[in-house]
């Protein structure tokens, strides 16, 4: 579903991402690990089509996302750490907005805003409510919500995790898990081993720009040679 071949992205002088290659298949969740500025978010971006790169190839179902952008985003949900959206509309304005721009049907729109908004206690009140009064964690829901509307084939989330109340954190997995076992894939980033230790199928482990590490739990975990970067992630 996703291949990423030989990715390099710089700015400028600096090489944010230096030469990784990696697979997400359909009905894998995969979790992205690393430090803050290790490149998880520098490449999440350029899978999404948000940022371009100097060398390498990123397909999704074997559409590469610089040849044919639109076809890729119609397949593609992004949720970025710290949504930005728009705080003058309601909930209910923005799903809309959001449905609209992939041509989600009204019932299909309706079942899904339905589904999810149940499943993460956000209730018709709060998403009649305009987003400017939201909390980090209402915002969160409202934007997973928004990204399952048009039933994408590749999910990526950057710490989704974060601003959500314990409840909501295993919805959200639940919901990840349940993605991937109809048969969607995702690729979402953390610095907590421990999320994707109890969640994943596969795990890709980057340092510095460089994929130092990618396969199953159990075969990452088994290398003795990550066993100083899993000893910094756990202190």
């Amino acid at each position: 579903m996703l291949l990423i071949r030989d990715l390099t992205k710089r700015y400028g002088d600096k090489t944010a991402v230096e030469g990784l290659t990696m697979e997400v298949k359909r009905g894998e969740l995969c979790a992205f690990i690393g430090h803050n500025g290790a490149g998880k978010t520098t490449t999440l971006k350029c899978v999404a089509g948000i940022l371009g790169f100097e060398e390498g190839g990123i397909y999704v179902d074997g559409i590469s996302v610089t040849d044919q952008p639109i076809a890729t985003k119609k397949k593609i949900a992004y949720i970025p750490d710290n949504p930005d959206i728009y705080d003058f509309m309601t909930g209910m304005q923005y799903l809309n907005f959001i449905a609209d721009i992939f041509g989600v049907s009204a019932e299909d729109r309706k079942e899904r805003i339905d589904k999810y908004a149940a499943a993460l206690s956000l209730t018709e009140d709060e998403i009649a409510t305009q987003i400017s009064s939201y909390s980090h964690g209402m915002k969160q829901k409202l934007v997973v919500i928004s990204a399952f509307l048009h039933a994408p084939d590749l999910i990526l989330l950057d710490e989704p995790f974060v601003g959500l109340d314990p409840k909501a954190s295993h919805v959200l997995k639940e919901i990840m898990r349940d993605f991937c076992s109809a048969g969607g894939a995702i690729l979402f980033s953390t610095h907590i081993l421990e999320v994707a230790e109890k969640l994943c199928d596969k795990v890709a482990i980057i340092k510095k720009g460089k994929l130092v590490k990618f396969g199953s739990m159990d075969e990452v975990k088994g290398d003795a040679s990550l066993e100083e970067i899993f000893l910094e992630m756990e202190g």
